[in-house]
């Protein structure tokens, strides 16, 4: 009973003090923030670890009402050690949480995006097509294949780890990498701004490999590991089907045509063109002055 008064006497403490326009922010904020790491944690290992603290914290709350000495002690020291348990067991997802959130895109707000648009659609347009004809050639030969396309997060980690090639790709080029007697064929072909950077690089693993179907081989894992720890999007051959796959965000795309691969390596890697925009703008108003007519 204590307890339940000295709650409502913090209740109406709470209330007497409060500051509307700066305090109602605050709890809004706060609210927001709390929402937002809850989506990023609900599909990962985390979200049960949340639903655990809510499950102690619940029993936490009752100990104290039912005075319950010996569990309120026990609980303490738990919370007590718990931030430092939770920090070296969950340190892959914290990486993952922070990495995603360094990632967040900001330029979207400036208005000299429009000029980096038109930059990244002359680097990439013609190393699609390039792309594309050597993943069919590929794959039509059942040639196993592992390409990583960096996009923001820079892979200087995994670049270390194989072969400098810096070179503008072509359908030879890429080949002769993939090529089963090749010293670069095993391993990932990582390529930035419309180049072929480094060969033959090693990537991480994927954080539940054990959860994964148990007929994909280590080409497609390795694409969901890389995926999983950058934004980079990964083009893989299957070296037993020649069936072409895409990795992004910690997903997989299986059995993709040449066409598909077309569309979606221009939609992740070049915006909407501005020539496009105005011209959606001037159909739109041109549908707009017709539709007034008499």
């Amino acid at each position: 009973m204590q307890t339940l008064l000295n709650m409502w006497d913090s209740i109406v403490g709470v209330a007497k003090d409060f500051r509307f326009p700066l305090d109602l922010l605050d709890i809004l904020l706060v609210a927001y923030l709390l929402y937002k790491g809850i989506m990023i944690v609900r599909e990962t290992r985390a979200g049960q670890l949340v639903k655990g603290i809510i499950i102690m914290g619940a029993c936490y709350l009752l100990a104290q009402l039912l005075e319950l000495n010996t569990i309120t002690w026990l609980l303490n020291k738990v919370f007590e050690l718990g931030i430092i348990a939770i920090i070296v067991v969950f340190q892959p997802e914290l990486r993952r949480t922070l990495e995603k959130l360094g990632r967040a895109k900001v330029t979207t707000l400036t208005p000299w995006t429009h000029g980096e648009d038109s930059a990244k659609s002359a680097v990439w347009a013609q190393p699609i097509e390039v792309l594309c004809e050597a993943v069919q050639r590929l794959s039509m030969s059942a040639t196993g294949a592992l390409i990583v396309i960096e996009r923001q997060t820079k892979l200087g980690e995994q670049i270390a780890t194989g072969v400098m090639v810096d070179a503008i790709p072509s359908v030879e080029l890429i080949g002769n990498i993939f090529f089963k007697n090749s010293p670069l064929h095993d391993g990932a072909m990582i390529m930035r701004d419309g180049k072929i950077l480094a060969a033959a690089c090693f990537l991480p693993k994927p954080s539940h490999e054990e959860d994964i179907d148990k007929n994909l081989g280590s080409r497609h894992r390795a694409s969901l590991g890389i995926s999983e720890v950058s934004d980079s999007v990964t083009i893989v051959v299957s070296e037993e089907t020649g069936g072409i796959s895409f990795a992004v965000n910690g997903r997989l795309i299986r059995n993709l045509s040449i066409e598909k691969l077309r569309q979606t390596l221009h939609f992740y890697l070049i915006p909407e063109a501005e020539e496009t925009k105005e011209k959606g703008k001037k159909e739109k108003k041109a549908g707009f002055w017709k539709g007034r007519k008499k």
